[in-house]
């Protein structure tokens, strides 16, 4: 056995994984009209069981929460329905999985929403896109608009948005939910100086850019219990309009309270790309010392420097994204030394039929 540090079983939360290897969260757009999860979306997620579990693609607590096309949804009876298809194809091949909330804040587009303006913690535009299919059916990358800042009101109803689509979650099968805390999206926005320029309880000092997310955390865990609970948070990732230099030591505060609250995970979103910022050992450090809950890493992590730092005691999980949509067996392939498949058409990415989603073989099937 080859990188076997990837191939020990560790309780994360209330479930037992039976390796290190997680399935990143990833857009891929297929869901139905209405947001609904559909059975190429379970087959989908059972082809990949074997990991040690799944995050699955971004989902929106609310209408209000979308900013992609076919993006699937936690809050109505058909979503749910849709995704217990989803739940049950994992569990029955012995996975599990864990459904990541989302709501996307500025991320967004004004075709999504009834006033066309979405909402952020101040009207301040992302310099960003997001992929939208307009009328003539064809995707495209479309900018995103100024939006309007959200009220006190606002605020507490997108926390009861949370606090039920983590009921859902759970209703639909889910064995636990992951908050999107990061890469520009609404508790990124609100986290961050850059994004947050409030003057209330919700803006300004570190613990007033902390309140809103700690409240979203605080209220899924009383919702379905902390050991079900986990949060992806992005420090070090500064596009769209999020570059604030002084978020580190706020995320280290943030992991503080979150260690209090006895949540089951933080998952670090690492930039992938060539010349992307470098972690600190002294961040990895200090956030093994301030948080005792399982710590996932998701980055340009190969199977060798993922057992790596596992070995090295820094985290306790390694997300792969792109590997694993390619790559249905990808611990199989890991475990083994085989080869690994490459994405074979970037247009499959975002919408579509199962080209490019279903259709990668395993290895002992190629």
């Amino acid at each position: 056995m080859t990188n076997s540090a990837l191939f020990t079983a560790k309780n994360i939360g209330s479930i037992s994984a039976k390796n290190r290897i997680v399935m990143a969260p990833m857009t891929r757009s297929r869901s139905a009209s209405g947001d609904v999860p559909t059975d190429l979306m379970a087959e989908y997620y059972g082809q990949r069981a074997s990991a040690g579990f799944i995050v699955t693609e971004a989902t929106q607590i609310s209408q209000q929460g979308k900013g992609y096309s076919f993006t699937p949804g936690m809050y109505s009876d058909a979503q749910v329905e849709g995704w217990k298809k989803v739940t049950q194809t994992v569990h029955d091949k012995g996975g599990a999985i864990f459904s990541q909330l989302w709501h996307v804040g500025r991320m967004s587009h004004e075709s999504f929403h009834k006033d066309g303006v979405p909402v952020a913690p101040s009207a301040l535009a992302p310099d960003a896109r997001v992929w939208v299919v307009g009328d003539d059916g064809e995707g495209r990358m479309v900018d995103c608009p100024t939006p309007r800042a959200l009220s006190k009101k606002d605020i507490q109803d997108i926390i009861e948005d949370y606090r039920i689509a983590a009921r859902n979650a759970i209703e639909a099968g889910f064995d636990g939910i992951e908050i999107h805390g990061g890469n520009g999206y609404l508790i990124d926005q609100f986290l961050r100086q850059s994004s947050n320029k409030r003057e209330d309880e919700y803006g300004g000092s570190t613990e007033n850019r902390l309140r809103f997310p700690m409240e979203v955390v605080k209220a899924v865990s009383e919702e379905i219990g902390a050991d079900k609970v986990g949060i992806r948070l992005a420090p070090f990732i500064t596009q769209r309009g999020m570059n604030d230099p002084d978020v580190i030591p706020l995320i280290l505060e943030a992991a503080k309270i979150m260690n209090d609250i006895g949540i089951a995970y933080i998952h670090l979103s690492e930039a992938d790309w060539d010349d992307a910022p470098t972690v600190s050992p002294e961040f990895r450090q200090s956030l093994r010392k301030i948080f005792s809950g399982a710590i996932v890493v998701a980055g340009n992590y190969t199977a060798e420097t993922g057992a790596q730092i596992i070995a090295d005691g820094l985290v306790d999980f390694i997300a792969y994204g792109r590997k694993f949509l390619a790559n249905p067996d990808l611990p199989s392939r890991f475990e083994n030394g085989f080869p690994l498949n490459n994405i074979s058409d970037i247009d499959t990415l975002f919408g579509g039929d199962e080209r490019g989603y279903t259709d990668y073989p395993t290895y002992l099937n190629a």
